[in-house]
């Protein structure tokens, strides 16, 4: 199974591709930091990062894609960043008609570390040991992206697209999302939008 996995963020997105076997065996595949700089106006960050993410998903062609679920914090412009490019990655992965799910920090550190409460620098040790890496990826961004992707084909058994217990309702609807979430991408998939979008040009 071939995941992607996005840490949203408008300043610097993760965005990480790994390969993992029934047997849970994880290979890495690529990691990179998307970044936009702030002296574009939103519109322009946006497309910077989705180019990017649209970019690899044209290189690596992931079987499903899961996101850090967004929840509140104390700084509104980081939720607004997160937010924003979360549902520019959803749009991407629904137009190519991939699986989208939604996964809490807490279930990542959980399913990495088997701690809920784990520090980033325990996430990352646990992500260099599982992909066997000689060294942690950086920045943190890096290593959040694929805590994501491996949390993912682990939590779903390494089949695309399947329902992750305990994320979802009992509605049998997308894993992680809200009711309006779930609308969004019903609508987006039955209005049969082709999955050849247009490559965005600075």
């Amino acid at each position: 199974m071939r995941v992607l996995g996005i840490d949203p963020g408008l300043t610097r997105c993760g965005v990480g591709v790994v390969d993992v076997e029934p047997n849970r065996t994880a290979r890495l595949v690529d990691v990179v930091v998307l970044r936009s700089p702030a002296e574009l106006d939103t519109p322009r960050r946006l497309a910077r990062i989705a180019a990017g993410i649209e970019a690899i998903i044209e290189e690596h062609r992931p079987q499903a894609v899961a996101l850090e679920r967004v929840f509140a914090r104390s700084d509104v412009s980081t939720i607004m960043g997160t937010a924003q490019i979360s549902g520019v990655a959803m749009l991407i992965a629904a137009r190519r008609e991939l699986p989208v799910a939604l996964h809490t920090p807490s279930e990542v550190k959980a399913a990495i570390t088997g701690y809920g409460r784990a520090d980033k620098k325990q996430v990352g040790a646990m992500v260099a040991r599982i992909l066997g890496l000689e060294a942690v990826p950086k920045p943190a961004d890096a290593a959040d992206a694929l805590a994501l992707a491996i949390c993912h084909a682990w939590r779903t058994g390494g089949v695309a697209g399947a329902a992750v217990r305990g994320s979802g309702d009992a509605s049998g609807g997308e894993p992680g999302l809200t009711p309006a979430q779930r609308a969004w991408l019903a609508a987006e998939r039955s209005a049969a939008v082709s999955g050849a979008a247009r490559r965005l040009k600075e």
